[in-house]
């Protein structure tokens, strides 16, 4: 393994493009502790140390900012509106016949569609920025810590053009980030925003995982980390499952050339939503917090009893109704995530297109039924894995009472087991073309 490693350096191009992706990456986790202009850093520091009770609502967003969100730092938005502009666009292709259109029209189209989801990005980028000085302002960050006015304010100069800053600083960080990463898509190994999240996730290990051995002592410690390994290899196993179709070409004479008649297969993966469903079900969790949030009386009085209900089943995740409820969202969302990604029919017309078919089945709508039908029996265990490891942190909050952020599941595990193969094949293969042997050969 280290000799692979060796050669990946000596290859003059491949180091190159590795030595370009960690450039981007430091500089990636060098922004999550820059503070805004405005903001004064040493109460956000107190804040984040007393208010750790109230970092559960923004978990999502923070575990994607590698922790640059409670630290209100330029990059504090993270990668975070790429990747709800990115899902927004997908989802439009069912909608707008045009976007559709241009998804079929190949990479001018592809063009397009990328164009749109940067625009998207910005949009949400102003939104989501807005919305994080409103709440650093009104001390909603931090459970009450840093309000406008107290002994701590996050944001001391509560003007106008202050708010006007901070606003276009986080606007723009996020806006870098974006292109940082279509920066490393293009000149480096891998692709840029996948390795971003990577980036940011990782660097929250160390920190959940120290927190476990202060609080908890080494023996919880030590469990954790091999039920960490146990998990970790479970899901590369799945991860890497999957259901081959067979495919057979027909060979067909053009010209005075025979083409065709070779075999391959479509490979079904245990796993086709990714991460996706994870991440749909835990914003959908989070809104009724949020929203609850808001409609707390700031005056002592009693809140509703709509809020009551909510703040005690559906605001920790240590509560059996939260869990069922994440469980039943994750399936859900794979089911909807997968039906409008894969499409049998146009999967079918390609195959007949080409003189491919399925051993035993007619083309057309017999291929596509018979595609539907081995779909929705993979999906269904699918889902079942994705709910399961959703829940790993939440029944680990149980059991040992760890923060919501522990490291070994749900969706920074899947972001980290999918990225970091995807990655490693990449310069697998890369290796191959130069030394006829691979990194994991």
């Amino acid at each position: 393994m280290l000799s692979a490693f060796g050669r990946a350096f000596r290859t003059p191009d491949l180091r190159r493009k590795l030595l370009f992706t960690l450039g981007i990456i430091a500089i990636f986790r060098l922004g999550a502790f820059i503070p805004s202009p405005g903001v004064d850093y040493r109460n956000v520091q107190q804040c984040l140390n007393v208010a750790n009770s109230n970092q559960g609502i923004y978990q999502l967003v923070n575990l994607f900012s590698g922790g640059a969100l409670l630290q209100v730092s330029i990059f504090a938005l993270g990668i975070m509106p790429y990747i709800t502009s990115s899902i927004i666009i997908q989802l439009l292709r069912v909608v707008i016949p045009r976007f559709q259109q241009l998804h079929e029209e190949g990479q001018q189209g592809q063009g397009k569609l990328t164009q749109y989801t940067r625009y998207l990005t910005i949009a949400l980028g102003l939104l989501n920025a807005t919305t994080l000085v409103t709440l650093a302002r009104s001390g909603q960050l931090f459970a009450g810590c840093g309000a406008a006015g107290s002994a701590t304010p996050l944001i001391p100069n509560d003007s106008l053009i202050t708010t006007l800053l901070i606003i276009i600083t986080l606007t723009a960080g996020s806006g870098l980030i974006m292109w940082m990463g279509e920066l490393v898509t293009e000149k480096g190994v891998g692709n840029g925003m996948s390795l971003l999240i990577f980036t940011a996730i990782a660097a929250q290990f160390p920190t959940s995982l120290g927190a476990i051995l202060k609080t908890k002592g080494w023996g919880v410690f030590l469990t954790v980390l091999l039920i960490g390994l146990v998990v970790l290899a479970l899901v590369v196993f799945v991860e890497q499952s999957q259901r081959r179709i067979p495919v057979q070409y027909a060979k067909r004479m053009i010209g005075r050339r025979t083409m065709g008649g070779t075999s391959t297969y479509i490979p079904i993966k245990v796993n086709m939503a990714g991460v996706i469903p994870v991440i749909f079900a835990s914003s959908m969790l989070y809104l009724p917090a949020l929203v609850a949030q808001f409609s707390t009386p700031r005056n002592g009085s009693t809140p509703p009893g709509w809020v009551t209900w909510i703040t005690t089943y559906l605001t920790r995740g240590d509560h059996p109704l939260y869990m069922l409820l994440y469980f039943l969202l994750v399936v859900f969302f794979t089911f909807f995530y997968v039906a409008i990604t894969f499409n049998p029919e146009e999967v079918s017309d390609n195959m007949k297109k080409y003189g491919g078919f399925i051993p035993g089945i007619r083309a057309g709508k017999p291929t596509a039924d018979y595609l539907q039908y081995v779909i929705s029996r993979i999906t269904l265990p699918g889902s079942f894995y994705l709910g399961l490891v959703a829940l790993i942190p939440l029944i680990a909050l149980v059991l040992i009472q760890a923060n919501q952020n522990f490291p070994f599941g749900g969706t920074s595990l899947l972001i980290v087991v999918g990225v970091g193969l995807e990655t490693v094949k990449q310069i697998d293969a890369q290796l191959q073309q130069r030394h006829y042997e691979g990194l994991l050969r």
